[in-house]
């Protein structure tokens, strides 16, 4: 090939306001049942998606640089551009396109090789769902399967909901609940997750004018947004003092007395923590079902109404 042309900088085509629902990093029980990971050949598939790099960061819980980088990496790698600009954004580049075909069948495999020990487990299905009230929707979800499939095999996959959704329209999972804003698809509405406030017993937040401390999953997350928001409506100052990629850092921090955490309201309050009705209420927030193509109807039919059960 005679000469090469130049890398391009993708950094000012990147800079977009990060997503406000999608919830957290990826969760590590998220990579137990047929991810694909963050890595270059997911993002460069990422990035042929609507709304190209956006997507591919918001998908991936990667900050916009990271995605990139990656991209940067395979230029590099390849002495070649990948990406060039297309007005004000980019495109992919013939070369990045044959990558982009090399990436799918990359990505193909990889999935069929996690999906593929499954297929010997007999009849098997893979329920997925959020951290928020996983305790409550798993064991429903459970039952509802195995009472319409005897015997069968549960698996469980919990992750953010943006990656649940890629998953079930990938068929690693068959069946999601879901925060809907969190996500692109919308799914089938199953109700409103209730949400409030919780902290240690006996917590008072600061007097005003001062801010009210709050502990809350790092954003981009729905269930922080909701929490910021909801009190500045009220004309209610906060602030975040204890920041986590995971739901369960947020169990960690709150019973410390940092601050007060939002939280679903089903089932028993979180060890060390009671509700506290000192703020202003917050309104559910919707969640989603959504089953991959081909499920078996019967277990629909039935995964379906045991989370509506639950979020009446």
């Amino acid at each position: 090939m005679a000469g090469r042309r130049p890398v391009p900088d993708h950094r000012r085509e990147l800079r977009a306001p990060a997503d406000p629902h999608v919830g957290g990093r990826p969760h590590p029980a998220g990579e137990a049942v047929g991810a694909s990971g963050s890595g270059p050949a997911t993002a460069q598939r990422q990035g042929d998606r609507p709304s190209g790099f956006h997507r591919a960061a918001r998908t991936l819980s990667l900050s916009r640089s990271a995605v990139s980088r990656h991209v940067r990496k395979r230029e590099k790698t390849l002495g070649l551009p990948v990406v060039e600009r297309e007005g004000r954004g980019t495109r992919f580049t013939p070369e990045g396109r044959r990558l982009l075909e090399q990436a799918r069948r990359i990505l193909a495999v990889h999935d069929e090789a996690v999906r593929t020990p499954l297929k010997s487990d007999g009849d098997t299905v893979t329920v997925g769902t959020t951290e928020h009230a996983a305790d409550q929707f798993l064991p429903r979800l459970t039952a509802a399967v195995q009472e319409v499939r005897p015997g069968c095999r549960v698996r469980f996959r919990i992750d953010r909901s943006a990656r649940l959704v890629e998953a079930v329209e990938r068929g690693s999972v068959d069946v999601a609940v879901y925060v809907t804003e969190a996500a692109a698809t919308e799914g089938t509405p199953v109700g409103g997750l209730p949400l409030t406030w919780h902290a240690v017993p006996g917590w008072e937040p600061p007097p005003a004018p001062a801010a009210v401390p709050l502990v809350a999953v790092e954003d981009p997350c729905a269930i922080r947004r909701r929490a910021i928001s909801t009190l500045a409506a009220q004309g209610v100052p906060a602030t975040v003092v204890g920041d986590a990629g995971y739901l369960a850092g947020v169990l960690d921090i709150a019973p410390t007395g940092q601050g007060v955490a939002l939280l679903a309201a089903v089932g028993p309050a979180p060890d060390g923590l009671t509700p506290y009705g000192g703020l202003p209420a917050v309104t559910p927030i919707p969640m989603s079902a959504l089953a991959r193509p081909g499920a078996d109807p019967a277990t629909v039919e039935a995964a379906f109404p045991a989370v509506r059960d639950l979020l009446r």
